[in-house]
């Protein structure tokens, strides 16, 4: 149902502070200008070798249509350049993912695809973790941030080795119960454990009650501890789905309501409700 001359897909190369490039998807129509006017959604993932392929999907059109941009950060942590690509971030080396994501962000703001403050950032699960650490480490680059299912509360979890999913998890992260020098990697960029006293942009945390792999009381304590230490006004929001686990709701016009809600955020935030 749409139209391929009306849209522009572009591949940009963000420098990071080591001197890779990080690929960086971007869709938006022919209309709308790279001026730094619109409103940009930026999304990214970045853990267990897993890539995101720029798939066309007719759900970004949502967005695109209304005049935004959207763009996937192809971060390390993902395998999109090869393995070595998730091995530069992993243990000892994954904040290379926070600082891949956030310097995407700067490519587009010096490229006039966005301005800082203009952005909303989105990722899920372990995307979700990358969410709180550029909240952290970046508040100022965001309108607003989405974090589905966020992996937040990541040093309480990989110490705590009676949940199923812990031991299998220490390859990706270490393991701070056997090596201090490990705490101290996993110390350094848990969100949770990083919330601090700055303005916060406004957040929107979704989690599942019955979610294996991410329980529900990870973001909650984020929020809680978030609300708490901001300096700013910006809403700090959970929305726990009471019926749903780590993939959110099941069936086809469900999964479209959570997605419309999200979105409905980024709208909000970017001051385009009335759209």
């Amino acid at each position: 149902g749409h139209n391929i001359a009306d849209y522009v897909v572009e591949r940009l190369n963000a420098p990071a502070s080591d001197g890779q490039l990080v690929p960086v998807t971007v869709l938006r129509r022919k209309s709308t200008p790279v001026d730094g006017s619109a409103p940009l959604l930026l999304y990214g993932y970045g853990s267990y070798g897993i890539p995101m392929p720029a798939s066309f999907s007719t759900i970004r059109l949502s967005l695109v249509d209304r005049g935004w941009i959207y763009a996937i950060a192809h971060i390390r942590g993902g395998s999109d350049k090869g393995w070595g690509w998730f091995l530069d971030a992993r243990k000892m080396t994954k904040k290379n993912t926070f600082t891949d994501f956030i310097a995407s962000a700067e490519h587009l703001i010096d490229k006039k695809y966005a301005t800082a403050g203009n952005i909303v950032a989105q990722g899920g699960s372990a995307g979700g973790m990358l969410m709180g650490a550029v909240a952290n480490m970046a508040p100022e680059k965001f309108s607003g941030i989405i974090a589905a299912v966020p992996f937040v509360d990541v040093l309480t979890t990989m110490l705590d080795d009676t949940l199923p999913l812990t031991p299998p998890e220490w390859p990706e992260w270490g393991n701070p119960l056997d090596s201090a020098e490990e705490y101290g990697w996993i110390a350094a960029y848990s969100p949770y454990d990083n919330v601090g006293a700055k303005p916060y942009p406004p957040i929107l945390a979704l989690s599942g009650l019955t979610d294996p792999r991410v329980t529900y009381w990870e973001p909650t304590k984020w929020v809680a501890k978030l609300r708490e230490k901001t300096t700013g006004e910006a809403p700090i929001l959970l929305k726990t789905n009471m019926a749903a686990g780590h993939g959110g709701k099941s069936g086809r016009f469900q999964r479209l309501e959570e997605i419309a809600f999200e979105y409905a955020f980024a709208l909000k935030v970017a001051g385009k409700d009335a759209v």
